[in-house]
């Protein structure tokens, strides 16, 4: 591989030779000095090529400034220069003089996207899209996230499974699977990797974790729904109720968010004009049933059987930011009837879940709950829920031969990068969308 400097790298070198390879932001093609803006995957860097002087005058049959003056936006190049430290150079207080460019392609001029582009127009020409400095920072966000996150499931014992994708039938809703044919049958997009995290509960692994890409055929057109996008999820053995599996939560939460505050955080403020939060820990915690009363009093009724509603989590996280100055809040306990037949029902109350919402800033982002472990129990849930266990007979045999209790959550990874940055929609924030009408490029 042929040696370059990165950009970021540059201010720490000496003045002397350097190589670098980018793409051309701008060109000032001046009569007497070129400037060009060089970004690679780092940051940017200003070039410059003073012309040829003969007889007082630029010499018009340089060829290396014939060269340059060819450059459009997105063109990438090789530059070889000298580095020179100057602190009256605005951008980085250093520039590159350059000695040569070598064209390695050559953009069309006509550049499809704008500043103010539509966000439908950018995700068409995605690939330009993201090569924005703050799309660039995005994804290093994510990595020091998920980073962070696999640092504290190795330190806890945690063990990563990869769950399959096709499955021969539903795992939550049979109204959000995605049909295909298989061979001579068919099989569904997995909808979530829950019945596979339990069966490695049933297998002894004790702790688990997967971040992986499950699929929703839900025609929603919201800012954080998506067909397919990436769901991170646990779950964890010998668990005494969901309480458990919140502090699991609230403890990966906060040690991502800090690691990012501290590796990003300036640049954050820089491209975003975010100052990170890092929550503090407990988080707090409210019943449902208090929790709809509380949002009652501040001016809006939840409708939805209990659930509560977009205008809802955005209201008791208001309060929960009012009264307890957070900007996380678990909702817990909810009813039964909105709750997936194999959520652990309350030992003195069966209409309600040992379950939780974890809220941020107004959006849901990771439903949790204990599981139910008891087969008997379980099949009686099942039929209370109108499905026939004999259409789960594969999941229901994880149970037959002793099961420890147990619990987790599912997490979306792209709403985490939204609220986090302050983005209007998680397709700001992931790397190419998929939604009920978008499965290009």
């Amino acid at each position: 591989m042929r040696a370059r400097a990165l950009v970021k790298d540059l201010a720490a070198l000496p003045d002397g030779p350097v190589t670098i390879g980018g793409w051309v932001e701008k060109l000032r093609d001046q009569k007497r000095i070129q400037f060009i803006i060089i970004r690679d995957e780092s940051g940017d860097v200003q070039v410059t090529y003073p012309r040829p002087v003969v007889n007082e005058v630029p010499d018009e049959n340089d060829a290396l400034a014939a060269k340059v003056s060819t450059l459009t936006n997105g063109s990438f190049v090789w530059i070889t220069g000298r580095l020179v430290h100057d602190e009256r150079v605005k951008l980085g207080g250093l520039e590159i003089q350059l000695d040569d460019v070598e064209i390695v392609t050559m953009a069309d001029p006509e550049t499809p996207i704008a500043d103010d582009t539509s966000i439908d127009k950018r995700m068409d020409w995605r690939f330009l899209d993201l090569r924005r400095p703050e799309m660039n920072l995005v994804f290093r966000i994510q990595t020091t996230i998920e980073n962070a996150w696999r640092q504290y499931w190795a330190e806890n014992d945690f063990v990563e499974i990869h769950s399959p994708k096709l499955m021969a039938s539903a795992s939550e809703s049979n109204a959000e699977l995605f049909k295909l044919e298989y061979f001579d049958t068919h099989a569904y997009l997995a909808q979530s990797p829950q019945f596979y995290k339990q069966m490695a509960m049933m297998s002894g692994l004790g702790k688990i974790f997967e971040i992986g890409p499950v699929f929703r055929a839900d025609p929603s057109f919201t800012s954080r729904h998506a067909t397919e996008f990436v769901s991170v999820d646990i779950e964890v053995s010998w668990i005494d109720s969901h309480e458990d599996v919140m502090q699991i939560q609230e403890q990966l939460l906060h040690r991502a968010i800090s690691a990012v505050k501290e590796k990003h955080g300036d640049e954050i403020l820089k491209h975003f004009g975010i100052e990170v939060q890092v929550p503090s820990i407990p988080f707090p915690r409210i019943p449902l049933l208090e929790a709809v009363e509380i949002i009652k009093e501040r001016g809006h009724v939840v409708e939805r059987g209990g659930d509560l509603d977009p205008e809802g989590e955005r209201q008791i996280a208001a309060w929960a930011q009012e009264t307890h100055g957070h900007e996380f809040v678990f909702v817990t306990d909810y009813p039964a009837t909105v709750r997936p037949f194999y959520h652990m029902r309350h030992a003195d109350n069966p209409a309600l879940t040992n379950s939780y919402d974890l809220i941020w800033r107004g959006t849901e982002i990771t439903t949790g709950a204990q599981r139910e472990h008891r087969l008997d129990v379980l099949i009686e849930q099942v039929k209370a829920k109108g499905l026939e266990p004999e259409g789960l007979q594969t999941y229901l045999d994880f149970f037959k031969y002793g099961a420890p209790s147990h619990g987790g959550f599912g997490m979306g990874l792209l709403r985490v990068l939204m609220l986090l940055l302050h983005q209007p929609n998680i397709r700001e924030v992931g790397f190419l969308f998929r939604g009920p009408n978008r499965l290009e490029p």
